[in-house]
Order: C-alpha cells, then structure tokens, then sequence
C-alpha cells in the first residue's frame, strides 16, 4: 500500500476480542442492521406502552392537518389545471404528501416499530433535472399512493385509533383514581347509579346497599381491567398504523430486487477491480524485485563463465555473488507468495496460517481467536481473510511506528442468525490511517465488499485506532 494503512491502538487500549469487537461494533452499527427481537413477554408491552401513546395521540392532529392541506391544495389544483398554474400545484400536492408520509414512517421508527424500507424515489443513475422533478411524480406510483394515504387513508384510521387510545386511557386513568375525586362530585337528587343496575341486572334482585360507594368500586375495577390491558390495545393500534403504512408508504418487492441486483452487480464490480489492482500490483513487485535480480543474477553468470579459465578466483567470487542472489530472489519470491494463499493456510486452516504470519512479523504481534481449533471457512473466504491481516502486518512495519500488534479473530452470529467472521489488527503505533482512492485501504475496502462485506476504520490522529474487516459466512 502506498499510504499509511495500518490501524493504531494504544497499548492496553483493548485487552481481548470482547473488547475489541465492542468497540468496532459502536463504529459500524450497519454492519449487522437486522433490529433485535423485543422479547415477548408482558413487561416489554409495557415498556412500549409510553412510546405507542405519544405515537397514537399525536396520530389525529397529524392526520387532520394532512388531510387539510393535501385536500385543499390537491383540489385547488385540479380546479385550475386548465389555466397551467394548477399542473404546478398538483406536483406541490405530491412532495407534500410525500413529507406527510416521511413524517409517519418517521414516528413509527421512533415508537419502536421495525424499519420499513424507503421507496426509490429517483432512479440513481438518472440526473436531477428540473424536468425531471417536475414531471417525475405523476408517473411515479408512490407518490399517488401518499397521496392516498395522506388524504383518505390515514385520517380515517388515525380517527378510529385515537378514539379508542383516548377512550381506553381516559377510563383506565380515571376508574384508578376514583377513589379521589368521585367524592368531589355532588350527586343531589341522582336516581341513578350504574353499580345498582348492573348489580340488579346479574343478579335479579333489588340491591339496598350504599350506591355511591358501589359506583367506586365499579369505576375501581373498570380502571383495573382496562389498566392490564392498555399494552395490548396501544401495541396493537401501533400495529395496525405500521401495517398500512407498509402497504402504502413502503418499497415495492420489485424495488428491493432491483437494489439486490444493483448491490450485487456493484460487489461484483469491486471484487474485479481488487482482483485486477492485485494483479497490477504483484506485476510492479515482480518487475521492481524478483525480475531485477534475475537479471543481475543473469549478468554475474555469464561474467563468471568468461573468467572461469583466465581468472578462476574472480569467477568463484562472481558465483559466489551469484548464489546470494538467487537465495535473495527466493526470499522474496516467498514472501510475495504469502500474501496469497501460502500452504499453511491451504493445509492447517485460518487459524494457523495467522500464528504462521504473526511469528514471521518484524514487530512482534500477538493473535487473539474465539474460533475453534481446526475451524475452517470456505477457501475464498480464508484466503481474503488472510490477505487483509497479511497487508495490514506488512505495512505495520513500514507506516505505523508501532513496537506492538495484535492479530483478532472472531465468529460471531448476528441478531437474525447469519455468521459472521470478524479479523482486524490494532496497535500501539501513531494513527491517521486513511482510505486514498486506487491505494491501499481502498484496495482492500472493494475486496472484501466483493465478498458482501464491510472494512471498518477508525483511526483518528495519535491512535488509538482499529481497522476491522466482517465477512459472512452464510
């Protein structure tokens, strides 16, 4: 690499892979951006319970304002389209109700719902030009369905959800606190008290006890019931919100296949330019090494087989020169071969292969491993592995000015079950490692993207630092 790529950490800074992979976890979340499963149980409905209301109260308001600005300028459009200005108008309408949907899909994120995916609002390989922005939304069907949403859709749901959240709330808050403040309501000449009917109505009979304080408990046991079951009704409104909003406001199937197709051919891509720039590369280190001391190899030879009988003692010297030549040639000839796929790491595995590359490094450097003795990986998988330690510990040596390393390995498996295997190396060196296009780090970033992964950096000035790389395994 051409540029300092090493990762610096201070000494002492991570004392294990836990610490190590707690800390490149806080620097790429996205690496793994599955949500975790909520439990289950009662008391994770009730740990929602204060997020869905401020969701479900809000809802109404929203949904009238929306309804009222989206109806009024989608009709006043429509009513003066015949004079131009109302073409304008509707488009208006339309970003309108795509920030009225931005804001739901938003609040439902925020009341812990799982993330629906964005549509695509605008092909990414297409300009952004005016005509573009003006004519895009009529024929784009996302727009007419917040537009839907917006203007039909939402608030009739938002009407009936925020009847029954404020319903449901009222009488639960209300028949708890009773006891309190029923005694402040004067009853007069009351005739009626619900206790009494429904006492009367279970039983058949005529109920001579004290009405007032019948009616206290009633209310009591009311508020009770409609307490308990609160979570349920809160987290199954918020639900039905999340459900139309995915059916309205979410990417179509077709978007998430064509944003697949588009990862997979841009992966596809990387992996061929990390290919092509390590072929590139190990052509330069062959023609800068190898082949210039083949040459001078060449050259002592021939000069030796022309003073082989007028100066044997010159000719043995120049063979001599000659033998040290081709030993330096198969040193290096070994050491470009390592950074490849070395037998060791055909033969014994991952594992091995890394203590292998750690025992060779000038600066010394120790490995940490939660695998298996023996674990193995696929080939391809093993041999990019390898290669990103393998650079990393080359120019440990040359950029970093560290007198320590450490060489982690780690499988872990994420929130939605698929393996991942995690190498990364840390030092004690000085930091400010950064990502140059067509250099080093770069380099690696698109070999390993190539394999649907993900190269972390974080390297500030001064270190500490770490440089990780996942890969999955699945």
């Amino acid at each position: 690499m051409n540029e300092q790529s090493t990762v610096p950490l201070a000494e002492g800074a991570v004392t294990g892979p836990a610490g190590t992979s707690a800390r490149l976890d806080a620097v790429s979340a996205s690496t793994v951006p599955s949500r975790a499963a909520e439990p289950a149980g009662y008391g994770s409905l009730w740990r929602g319970v204060p997020r869905e209301l401020g969701f479900l109260l809000l809802t109404m308001p929203i949904a009238i304002v929306g309804l009222s600005v989206l109806a009024s300028l989608f009709w006043t459009g429509l009513g003066t389209i015949v004079i131009y200005v109302g073409f304008f108008i509707v488009v208006a309408t339309f970003y309108t109700a795509r920030a009225f949907g931005i804001v739901e899909l938003t609040r439902l994120d925020w009341a812990g719902r799982p993330a629906i995916p964005r549509p695509v609002w605008e092909p990414a390989d297409q300009p952004r030009t005016f005509w573009r922005i003006l004519f895009g939304p009529w024929a784009n069907g996302h727009y007419w369905l917040y537009l839907l949403h917006g203007m039909i859709v939402n608030p009739i749901v938002s009407i009936v959800s925020w009847s029954i959240t404020i319903t449901w709330t009222a009488t639960a808050l209300g028949g708890l606190t009773g006891w309190l403040w029923l005694g402040f309501i004067p009853t007069g000449n009351r005739d009626f008290f619900l206790s009494r009917v429904v006492v009367d109505s279970v039983f058949g009979i005529h109920s001579t006890f004290d009405p007032v304080a019948g009616d206290r408990i009633l209310y009591l046991i009311a508020g009770i019931l409609f307490a308990v079951t609160l979570p349920f009704v809160t987290r199954g409104l918020t639900l039905l919100h999340h459900a139309v909003a995915r059916g309205l406001l979410g990417a179509w199937p077709s978007e998430a296949l064509q944003r697949e197709v588009a990862d997979l051919s841009a992966q596809r891509g990387a992996a061929v330019a990390a290919e092509d720039q390590s072929l590139r590369r190990l052509e330069r280190d062959l023609h800068d090494g190898p082949q210039q001391r083949l040459i001078r190899l060449q050259m002592d030879i021939a000069a030796a087989e022309r003073k082989l009988t007028d100066d044997p003692e010159a000719a043995a010297s120049l063979l001599a020169e000659a033998r040290k030549q081709a030993g330096d040639t198969l040193e290096e000839l070994r050491a470009l071969s390592r950074g490849f796929a070395p037998p060791i790491l055909q033969d014994r595995g991952l594992g091995a292969a890394v203590d292998s590359l750690a025992a060779r490094s000038t600066v010394p450097l120790t490995v940490e491993s939660s695998l298996q003795p023996g674990e193995r990986f696929s080939p391809e998988v093993e041999r990019n592995a390898y290669y990103v330690l393998a650079e990393l510990s080359a120019n440990l040596a040359k950029h970093s000015g560290a007198t320590a390393g450490r060489l982690v390995l780690d499988r872990t498996v994420d929130s939605a079950g698929r393996p991942w295997l995690s190498v990364w190396l840390n030092d004690n060196g000085h930091g400010g490692a950064n990502m140059v296009p067509g250099h080093g780090l770069s380099g690696l970033a698109e070999r390993v993207h190539g394999l649907r992964g993900e190269l972390v950096l974080d390297s500030p000035a001064g270190g500490p630092s770490v440089l990780g790389a996942r890969l999955p395994l699945a």
